[in-house]
């Protein structure tokens, strides 16, 4: 099973990816993107969306374990983030930028089984400090909500599965899904 957890920043990924690994020995993690770009990139902008987009496509389509993985994003975060980032910012990122984008990420969707997306939901509590761009976090997420409805990005067999409540609630919902599609 090939399973990639989305969701804006602070929305919980990391905490499920562990606590799903901790169950799971036999699932490879694949870490978030963010770690390979290079540190010049560290903040937000075009350029490090699209470097990070192109590192998580090609570990979905290039270089994918051979065995079960779980992976913190794919190319669909940081498409979400490209976009979020133009209306932000009120000019959008190339055209031409936007259309390899969106074919790399449908491309690497194809090869996932389990799209997990974290969306916020004001219940579940998780907060982010002020230096996190907190109006890119939220439109980030409306986004990211947004392109799931988009087939030429998610296709027709990609099971997408939105997770919301305590990390125990989420791993739980994770684990029962999993168990009733492969059973």
């Amino acid at each position: 099973m090939r399973i990639v957890v989305s969701g804006t920043h602070a929305s919980g990924k990391s905490t499920l990816i562990s606590d799903f690994a901790l169950r799971h020995p036999e699932y490879a993690v694949l870490a978030d993107p963010f770690e390979d770009i290079d540190e010049s990139w560290d903040s937000p902008g075009v350029t490090s969306f699209v470097a990070q987009l192109n590192g998580a496509a090609h570990r979905l389509i290039s270089d994918p374990p051979s065995g079960p993985f779980i992976a913190e994003r794919c190319p669909l975060d940081f498409l979400a983030y490209l976009l979020a980032w133009g209306e932000l910012r009120g000019r959008a990122p190339a055209r031409e930028t936007l259309l390899r984008a969106m074919d790399l990420t449908g491309r690497a969707l194809q090869t996932v089984d389990v799209l997990v997306v974290l969306p916020l939901v004001p219940a579940d509590a998780i907060s982010a400090p002020a230096d996190e761009e907190p109006a890119l976090r939220v439109s980030m997420n409306d986004v990211l909500l947004d392109l799931l409805d988009d087939p030429d990005l998610v296709g027709d067999d990609l099971r997408v599965l939105e997770l919301s409540g305590s990390p125990a609630t989420r791993l739980a919902s994770l684990e029962r899904s999993l168990s009733a599609w492969a059973g």
